[in-house]
């Protein structure tokens, strides 16, 4: 699929994501992922999970540095092309660039993509080995298989540990110091993550995005402190869809049997794309009156043309559709109706102005003295 057909979709030049909501939990490159998605027609919740210690404040990375200029290292893996480069700037802004450049010249860098591998080079250093796959389980053979017993081996972190990594090596005899670049820390303001979490147990929201696995901690973390955690984790087994940008971010969710869904190649654009498919795939299309109708999280399409329709009336007609062609009774219809209270010309209101959102009145039939239905047609 080109750039073009997969932006337009395949509704009739709908965009693959118009109608669905997706939160964005990241902090770094946040502006990118949601440019991203809202130009495949999604809506952004922009919840950032995390903010990232600035570089020069990290008393930690400072530590770690000194440590590797006192004890020079071995062996260095280098993960990330961002992290390397903060991590040289951090250490000049230390007045230590210059030492830590000499350091890394002795030892063996090891490279875990072409963007790192790049970072490095532009650096003025030279990697020792860097694997085709980007995979930092084939960085860990590639060490094993060479041997580490002995040796000290700096691994440059970014935000997150990688699961089992250091633990292999220390398993091995080397002697593992990991570098802290980047580390996060809680949201100050934590608002945009409260008002993300209501959406999702208010089912308006059809996906979540992680770019960390702290990300996705963070996000657990604060539903267990609201009580809530279990409805968090129920919604994504459910209904909402958890995206992660690859395996070790993924694994927080994992850990609880949660399913995610995962690009091939770990970046955002993969994700977003990856998304734009997932998403509009789980649309089981009717039949209706005549016509084709597509529900998605907060809009409907009809015959290809979108139709925003409020949060009463989609509630509405999901209940409609669990039994399509079936009539649903006004009081079952009000018990999912929001804020209705018992009157059941709540319904009858809510009916109206859903018919009105759709633009086609026949889609929702009334039976009288019994309740609604969705007009589906007759097979064949």
């Amino acid at each position: 699929m080109d750039a073009d057909s997969e932006l337009n979709g395949a509704a009739g030049g709908v965009p693959p994501l118009a109608g669905f909501t997706v939160g964005v939990t990241a902090a770094r490159r946040a502006d990118e992922l949601a440019t991203l998605l809202e130009r495949r027609g999604a809506v952004v919740l922009r919840a950032p999970s995390l903010r990232i210690m600035p570089l020069a404040d990290d008393t930690e990375l400072l530590a770690t540095t000194k440590r590797l200029l006192d004890d020079a290292p071995d062996v260095v893996v280098a993960t990330t092309a961002i992290g390397f480069r903060g991590w040289l700037e951090a250490a000049d802004g230390w007045g230590l660039g210059e030492a830590l450049l000499r350091r890394l010249a002795e030892a063996r860098v090891f490279t875990r993509g072409p963007k790192v591998r790049g970072a490095v080079r532009a650096a003025g250093l030279a990697e020792a080995w860097s694997p085709a796959s980007e995979s930092m389980a084939e960085v860990l053979e590639q060490l094993l298989a060479e041997g580490v017993e002995g040796r000290c081996v700096a691994v440059q972190l970014h935000g997150e540990p990688t699961a089992g990594f250091d633990e292999a090596l220390r398993s091995a005899g080397a002697r593992v110091v990991a570098v802290p670049v980047y580390r996060w820390m809680p949201p100050e303001d934590l608002g945009p993550v409260d008002r993300l979490l209501d959406a999702v147990f208010a089912g308006g929201v059809d996906a979540v995005s992680f770019t960390s696995a702290p990300a996705v901690a963070s996000l657990l973390k604060r539903a267990e402190q609201r009580g809530r955690l279990d409805d968090l984790l129920r919604a994504f087994r459910g209904e909402v869809l958890a995206a992660c940008v690859g395996p070790v971010t993924a694994l927080p969710l994992h850990e609880r049997e949660v399913p995610t869904l995962r690009p091939e190649r770990f970046r955002l654009l993969p994700l977003v794309q990856v998304l734009a498919r997932e998403l509009p795939a789980r649309v089981h299309p009717l039949p209706v009156a005549g016509h084709r109708v597509e529900m998605r999280g907060h809009a409907v399409l009809v015959d290809g043309l979108l139709r925003p329709v409020p949060p009463a009336g989609m509630a509405l007609l999901r209940a409609l559709a669990r039994r399509p062609g079936w009539v649903v009774g006004r009081a079952e219809l009000l018990r999912v109706l929001p804020g209705a209270g018992r009157d059941e010309h709540a319904v009858e209101t809510a009916v109206a102005r859903l018919r009105t959102a759709l633009g086609e009145p026949r889609l929702v039939q009334t039976v009288v003295k019994r309740g609604y239905r969705l007009a589906l047609d007759p097979p064949g």
